[in-house]
């Protein structure tokens, strides 16, 4: 498995270093382009990483005015739904930080149907990544989470999506929650400069040893697919989640 692994005692020293992480690659961003484009996870793991990115110790360490703000997936409700990942991140990083509204895309899943929902996503990440089309964006940073299944972003086992090759973003049924997602691509991630996984919890720990350490089968574990062609591979781990790894 490519990348580097770093294991911590629990969460919060997990979260200090990546919060560093995150001040580091964007401000290194913001020194090169002028900007710094990132795409959120949704979960519990990433909710304490914004919480303390918007904190006294952190948020004076970027210029919040540079940061451009997208997200790897999104669930088919109202944003302002208990279960919607804007939410999440509205509560704990942009309303404390003021974030003005102009750096933030979200998922149009309050007047859209998933399929010009994911449309619409497309052209604005091809409109502030101008890329007209022709190649994928390629973020400063994804972060990304990991389920107990295995699954990353909205790219669930053996759903239709694992296999998109040409779209940067699509929607994705997922039979075992009898839902449909929303969710960037597997080339979309793989772009990208930097990618950071956050995993938290003993419930994820057997995944995990499967996605590092186990047979390549991205069918079954769709993390394995996070390659970066051109960019670094980052997994932050507790614990409690690498109890399995050799």
């Amino acid at each position: 498995m490519a990348g580097e692994i770093k294991i911590f005692p629990d969460i919060e020293s997990l979260n200090n270093f990546a919060a560093e992480k995150f001040v580091e690659i964007g401000n290194e961003a913001i020194g090169l382009r002028g900007k710094f484009s990132v795409a959120l996870s949704g979960g519990s793991t990433p909710k304490s990483l914004y919480s303390l990115l918007a904190s006294d110790k952190f948020k004076d360490k970027i210029d919040w005015s540079k940061v451009f703000f997208f997200f790897g997936d999104e669930r088919d409700v109202d944003p302002g739904d208990e279960n919607s990942n804007f939410r999440m991140a509205r509560e704990n990083l942009f309303a404390p930080l003021q974030i003005p509204e102009e750096n933030i895309f979200r998922w149009q899943t309050d007047f859209l149907d998933v399929m010009p929902a994911a449309v619409d996503y497309i052209w604005n990440l091809e409109d502030f990544f101008e890329t007209d089309g022709i190649e994928f964006p390629r973020f400063d940073l994804i972060l990304l989470g990991m389920g107990a299944d295995g699954h990353t972003a909205s790219l669930f086992p053996f759903s239709e999506a694992l296999n998109e090759t040409e779209l940067i973003a699509t929607f994705n049924w997922v039979e075992r929650l009898n839902a449909t997602r929303l969710t960037l691509t597997f080339p979309t991630l793989n772009n990208a400069a930097n990618i950071i996984f956050l995993v938290a919890g003993e419930e994820k720990a057997a995944a995990l040893r499967e996605v590092l350490e186990g047979e390549y089968d991205p069918e079954k574990f769709p993390a394995q697919k996070v390659k970066p062609v051109n960019g670094n591979l980052l997994w932050l781990v507790d614990a409690e989640a690498a109890r399995l790894l050799q």
